[in-house]
């Protein structure tokens, strides 16, 4: 038999804690699963500094053990039963060897992940160019263009932006709902916590001075003489490049990969979400959606501290 984690998270604030039966009825009614312990938690309002606030949720926590396969397999028999007997929940298997005491590095992608904003955007806005990026951009997020063609095309229009417009847009950015919360969990826990960004270092390192991240890594705008010039400098940090730095991370971390959880929400987060230990989509597009090990579509990114034990 394969031991097995289940966490299922539900947003609607009519669950009261007798909806626990349900759940548990349309868990153990999927062949081959075994409940043997559960536990249903209620999370309250984010007030953190810095977030927006996020509704209450329920989280449901269950471990057993599954005869008819593995994980995976578990996985395939939730998703069948989802739409009836779970409706109302996200459900999640995940390998309780997550919630060991073991090292742990959670890697996190930065726009509409671990912030609100898609910041290219929002800097293409500045430019009067709004519109016709954010379109570029959910073509690149769907996985329809190739990205570091559309990084650059997007980066094009942003030439002779002032570098005080940077610090704007990066005054304003909102973490998403939760995020302080599921940071200070895991470092406080001893663990180390990652951002990796499409966008770029002048927006991302303020945030992630601000949560204390253990590292961080974002493409460079090249700036001369206080004016965006329009183009990048170094390395451009696609897909292949997240994953890349999941790996050095983990490395120098100390990590094994069965310990790594990566979370994000557009196709060029696919690698590295394949690549961790637990991949988790967050209000994910499509293309991630059909690859991630777990998801969470709530307004709360700190839902994800129940699948590793947090």
């Amino acid at each position: 038999m394969t031991s097995v984690k289940i966490v299922a998270v539900s947003i609607d604030n009519a669950l009261s804690r007798a909806s626990e039966e349900e759940l548990y009825a349309g868990l153990t009614s999927i062949e081959g699963l075994e409940i043997e312990s559960a536990i249903m938690l209620a999370s309250a309002e984010s007030h953190a500094p810095g977030e927006v606030d996020g509704p209450e949720y329920f989280a449901y926590v269950a471990e057993g053990k599954y005869k008819k396969g593995s994980i995976a397999d578990l996985r395939s028999a939730v998703a069948v039963r989802e739409d009836v007997l779970l409706a109302g929940y996200e459900v999640n298997v995940v390998d309780p060897k997550l919630s060991e005491d073991d090292k742990k590095l959670l890697v996190l992608d930065v726009d509409s992940t671990l912030i609100q904003q898609e910041v290219i955007d929002e800097l293409a806005a500045r430019a009067g160019r709004g519109e016709q990026v954010a379109s570029v951009t959910e073509q690149a997020m769907l996985g329809e263009i190739e990205f570091e063609h559309s990084l650059r095309t997007r980066v094009g229009v942003l030439e002779g932006l002032s570098e005080s417009t940077l610090d704007e847009v990066a005054a304003g950015i909102t973490l998403n709902p939760g995020a302080t919360l599921l940071v200070k969990t895991f470092l406080d826990a001893g663990h180390a916590v990652a951002a990796v960004s499409g966008g770029f270092v002048q927006l991302l390192r303020p945030v992630a001075q601000k949560l204390e991240l253990s590292h961080a890594r974002a493409n460079v705008l090249e700036v001369i003489d206080g004016v965006v010039t329009g183009e990048l400098l170094g390395d451009i940090i696609d897909g292949d490049a997240k994953c890349h730095a999941l790996h050095e991370w983990a490395k120098e971390e100390g990590v094994k990969n069965a310990h790594v959880i990566a979370v994000g929400d557009g196709a060029n987060d696919i690698l590295m979400v394949e690549a961790a230990g637990l991949g988790i989509g967050y209000n994910s597009k499509s293309a991630l959606a059909e690859v991630a090990d777990a998801r969470i579509e709530t307004a709360r990114l700190d839902a994800i501290r129940h699948f590793v034990g947090l």
